[in-house]
C-alpha cells in the first residue's frame, strides 16, 4: 500500500535518533522558525537534533534567544540518521556540500523543486513551510507546546507578510487559529517581526526607495540596494521584505524587481508580483525559482547593464504571456 510523503517522513523520523535540520541560503523567518519548531517537537520525542545553516541568521531573528542554538557551518551526513532540508529546491540551495551519501528529507512549499531527496514532500499550495510543519507535528503525535506554537505562528506570519500576501489562505488562518489556542501570542510575534526596526534599517529603506524607477507602462517597478549603501550604514545582512512590499503597493505595479548586490558584478534579484504576473516563471527564465508571486534569481554583470536588460526581458515575458511555471501544484 502506497503511503503519503508525510506518513513516510513520520516513519523515517520515528526510526532516527540523530537528526540535522537545515534551510536555504539567506534563511528567512519561515525556514528559521520552522526549524526551531521541528527541532523542539523532535526533541520532545527524545531525538537529538541540530539546526545547521550555511549562512548566518539575519536580523531580527538573530536577536531571538532560541536562534542562538542554530549552528553556522556544514553538516557531516555521517553524524546523522537523516537530514531535513527546508525550502531547498535542490541541495545546492542549502549551501551544504557532501550530503549525497546521507538520507535526506525534502520539505518545501515552492513550485520549483527538483525532488532530489529520499523522501520528497512538496506542497506549493501551502502558505508556508511552517504550515506543513504543523501538519507533520500533528502526524508525529507530539504535543504542540506554546514554544512550538509561537515558532510556527511566526513562520506563517512572516511568509505571508502578516497575512497580506497572495499565499494567505483559509488553511493558513485555520492553522494559526489552532496555534493561538496552543499558546502562540500574535501581538508578540507582530512586535518582533514588524515593529523592531533599527534607525539604520529605516534609513536604508529611504535610500533604497530613492532608487525607484517605473517602466513607461507603470506596471514594472525596479529598486536597488548596493553593498556600499549597506556598508555606509554599518549593516551587513538585513531583512528587506518590507521595502519590496512598499514598492509593490504602488497602484498599477504588477512586478517589482529588487536588485541586491551580493558581490561586485553579482546581483540577487527578488521578484514580487501580483495578478497574473507569475514571479516563479520569470525567475525560472533566469535559472531561479520560487512562488507564484514571490521568487528570485541571480544575475551577473554591471549594475547599469542589468538594469537595462533584465526589466526589458521581464516586460517581454509579461507581454507575450510566455512566463509559465515549469511545475504546478500537486
Amino acid at each position: 500500500m502506497t503511503t503519503t510523503p508525510i506518513e513516510r517522513i513520520r516513519e523515517a523520523l520515528s526510526r532516527a535518533d540523530r537528526l540535522a535540520i537545515t534551510s536555504h541560503l539567506r534563511p528567512d523567518g519561515d525556514s528559521l522558525c520552522t526549524s526551531l519548531a521541528l527541532a523542539a517537537a523532535l526533541e520532545q520525542m527524545g531525538k537529538r537534533v541540530d539546526i545547521v545553516n550555511a549562512d548566518r541568521t539575519p536580523y531580527p531573528f538573530a536577536n531571538f534567544a532560541s536562534c542562538a542554538h542554530i549552528r553556522i557551518g556544514q553538516i557531516d551526513p555521517g553524524a546523522y540518521d537523516a537530514v531535513i532540508l527546508l525550502e531547498c529546491a535542490d541541495v545546492s540551495r542549502s549551501g551544504m556540500t557532501g550530503l549525497d551519501g546521507g538520507f535526506k528529507i525534502n520539505i518545501d512549499h515552492h513550485y520549483s523543486n527538483d525532488r532530489y531527496a529520499d523522501i520528497n514532500w512538496v506542497q506549493p499550495e501551502a502558505s508556508a513551510v511552517g504550515e506543513m510543519a504543523f501538519a507533520l507535528i500533528e502526524e508525529l503525535g507530539t504535543p504542540i507546546s506554546p514554544e512550538i506554537a509561537g515558532h510556527l505562528y511566526c513562520a506563517i506570519a512572516s511568509d505571508t507578510g502578516s497575512f497580506q500576501f497572495s499565499n494567505t489562505t483559509a488553511r493558513a488562518f485555520e492553522v494559526c487559529h489552532r496555534l493561538v489556542q496552543c499558546g502562540a501570542d500574535p501581538l508578540q510575534v507582530s512586535e518582533s517581526l514588524f515593529h523592531n526596526n533599527t534607525p539604520e534599517k529605516v534609513l536604508l529603506l529611504g535610500r533604497v526607495l530613492s532608487t525607484l524607477t517605473l517602466n513607461p507602462a507603470g506596471d514594472v517597478a525596479v529598486i536597488s540596494m548596493l553593498r556600499s549603501t549597506l556598508q555606509s550604514l554599518g549593516l551587513n545582512e538585513v531583512d528587506t521584505e518590507d521595502i519590496t512590499t512598499l514598492a509593490r503597493s504602488i497602484k498599477g505595479v504588477n512586478v517589482v524587481l529588487f536588485f541586491k548586490e551580493m558581490e561586485p558584478g553579482s546581483f540577487r534579484v527578488s521578484i514580487r508580483s501580483r495578478g497574473e504576473a507569475h514571479a516563479a516563471a520569470i525567475a525560472e527564465h533566469y535559472g531561479g525559482g520560487g512562488h507564484a508571486h514571490a521568487a528570485g534569481f541571480t544575475v551577473y554583470g554591471s549594475h547599469e547593464k542589468l538594469l537595462a536588460e533584465v526589466p526589458a526581458t521581464v516586460e517581454r515575458l509579461m507581454r507575450e504571456k510566455a512566463a509559465r511555471p515549469r511545475s504546478t501544484p500537486s
